[in-house]
């Protein structure tokens, strides 16, 4: 915790002035509590994100006098560059900051928002049926981005250094290029029609229309020269003049719906977190539009009316699904834009609530989803990355252009991949979207509105340590959030909140998704006898960062999850 010592306002008027049994007291105080002082601040910097060139960004900005909010900047532009089929320029996203000088705690709003032409059934034919893929491929698909606009006010707000410095490591990037690694190769080849069917993606990220090869060096000169003009202009380089020009005209040619009103008039919002408690841990999330703190909050609060830790695996495991699909449900049901709708966050966050949905579950069979309808008491996209800085500053980023690779279209000349966020929107009600998350009225398209997302950056703390992580995902994030800080708070080290078996249930569809191997034979058979279905997939999921303050012993860790190409590293002590 920060010592906050009383020089600012002492007795008798200025320090020069101060009696001299003040500065006594003073003196004592660091003689005999020189722990609490010391544990004012982390005895290193630390960062950990989806790819060390990121990383080795914001270690370079840290080391020339920057702090995590500069970082945040570098990171998140050199992520914009080098894991194009996670985030970019032409996206959105959640920052979680906290400034140590005066605890602060923001969030950071830059998620797209619908173009003012959008319309509630835009995405449905006559008969009112969803169009083929019309919300994933293409510009159409499109929301109006606000990546950029983030960077500009986190560094004019929260930085020490100029915008066009933090933005330089990126612009290098761009320019040098990154080698192509197999991730890049899966992600490229499972959207490659999309990219195909963009000239300008095509180019940039294919070689002659085929994936490219491993080591394959992928040049952006078009967003180095759109990183320089934001540098250089702030939003204004990026949201009016050429750039924006360019952006709505291609946009507009091959079928959106933009317009330079849009651009003009996008605009990021400072957001109070959500906060709770867990078993003396604060709990601090994103707030809406993300899904992702409420939720958790309300799982937390459903877990610590049960002793979870001393529950055999079966148990533990039921009774987390079960909450899982009751917290998911009520995502479907209410949860939306909180500047366009009604969201009752009272009662879902109120520990009564809680009890009423917690009476529901039963330890002997699983609560059918469909018969969650009536009840009336109330990845592989994406990025994360975790800062924290030598004076205590931290950040959770979590940034998207949701499906890999977004919508796959590049305004020719811009070098920006814009986002498919569109589908994030409940296009129709019971429609599921593109990662089975259904939605009703509250997620509903309305122009200006930003859509419902499952991004989930946050901070847990308590006097024994601070906690920042996240992870890419999809709908599935929520859930893996949830079990790293379970991990936390149980005490286990950091690398196993990131690498531990994975499991989620989202409420639709109506089944446990498990990975490769988290679930024995036994604990299977288990479940099945209680009624749930178990859904083994091909793959695991997730990219969780995270960076760990051991207040005790003043000590700082981070690590990168094994599933990803991250690299998490803390500056020398």
């Amino acid at each position: 915790m920060n010592a906050s010592l009383p020089i600012s306002k002492p007795l008798g008027g200025s320090p020069e002035k101060a009696p001299v049994l003040y500065w006594g007291f003073f003196l004592l105080w660091l003689l005999f509590f020189p722990a609490a002082h010391a544990a004012g601040q982390p005895p290193a910097a630390a960062i950990a994100s989806a790819h060390p060139a990121a990383t080795r960004a914001g270690m370079e900005i840290l080391q020339l006098g920057g702090n995590a909010f500069d970082a945040t900047v570098a990171v998140s532009a050199a992520l914009a560059v080098v894991e194009p089929y996670g985030s970019g320029l032409g996206g959105g996203g959640f920052w979680l900051l906290h400034r140590a000088s005066d605890g602060r705690e923001v969030m950071i709003d830059g998620r797209e928002k619908a173009p003012l032409a959008a319309s509630r059934d835009m995405y449905l034919d006559s008969r009112g049926r969803p169009l083929a893929r019309a919300s994933i491929d293409g510009p159409l698909a499109a929301g109006i981005p606000g990546t950029v606009a983030a960077l500009v006010h986190i560094s004019q707000r929260y930085g020490r250094l100029p915008l066009k410095q933090s933005l330089m490591p990126a612009i290098r990037l761009a320019r040098e290029g990154f080698a192509v690694n197999e991730h890049y190769r899966r992600m490229a080849a499972f959207r490659i029609d999309a990219l195909r069917a963009s000239k300008a993606a095509a180019q940039q990220f294919l070689k002659d229309g085929e994936v490219p090869p491993l080591g394959h060096i992928i040049r952006q000169t078009d967003l180095a020269n759109t990183l320089q003009a934001v540098a250089d202009q702030g939003r204004q380089g990026f949201y009016a003049g050429k750039l924006a020009q360019q952006m709505v005209q291609a946009v507009r040619t091959h079928g959106g719906i933009w317009s330079k009103e849009d651009l003009l008039g996008y605009r990021v919002v400072e957001r109070k977190p959500v906060v709770g408690h867990y078993r003396g841990w604060r709990v601090v999330s994103a707030a809406l539009p993300s899904s992702g703190g409420v939720l958790l909050l309300e799982m937390l609060n459903m877990l610590a009316l049960r002793d979870i830790g001393s529950m055999a695996a079966a148990d533990r495991i039921h009774y987390l699904v079960e909450v899982m699909r009751r917290a998911y449900h009520d995502r479907a049901r209410w949860l939306g834009d909180a500047d366009f709708v009604d969201v009752p966050l009272p009662r879902l966050l109120s520990p009564k609530y809680a009890r009423q949905l917690a009476a529901t579950i039963s330890m002997e069979k699983a609560t059918p989803s469909a018969s969650l309808a009536g009840f009336k008491a109330a990845g592989r996209d994406t990025t994360h990355f975790s800062i924290l800085d030598k004076q205590g500053n931290r950040v959770a980023a979590t940034l998207s252009i949701n499906y890999p690779f977004g919508s796959g279209f590049v305004a020719a000349g811009t070098g920006v991949l814009l986002n498919d966020e569109m589908d994030d929107f409940s296009i129709k009600p019971g429609v599921a979207n593109v990662y089975g998350l259904v939605g009703a009225e509250a997620n509903a398209i309305e122009p200006g509105k930003r859509m419902l997302s499952s991004m989930s950056p946050t901070f847990l703390e308590s006097d024994d340590g601070v906690v920042i992580l996240g992870t890419p995902g999809g709908s599935r994030i929520i859930s893996m959030v949830l079990l790293g800080l379970l991990q936390a708070v149980e005490g286990n080290m950091v690398a196993q909140w990131v690498s531990q078996p994975r499991f989620h249930h989202q409420y639709l569809p109506d089944e446990i998704q498990v990975e490769p191997g988290a679930f024995s034979k036994e604990l299977q058979q288990e479940l099945k006898k209680r009624g749930h279905t178990v859904s083994i997939k091909e793959r695991p999921w997730g990219n969780m960062q995270a960076v760990y303050w051991n207040r005790k012993d003043n000590e700082v860790e981070a690590a990168s999850d094994p599933r990803g190409n991250g690299l998490a590293i803390k500056s020398p002590e």
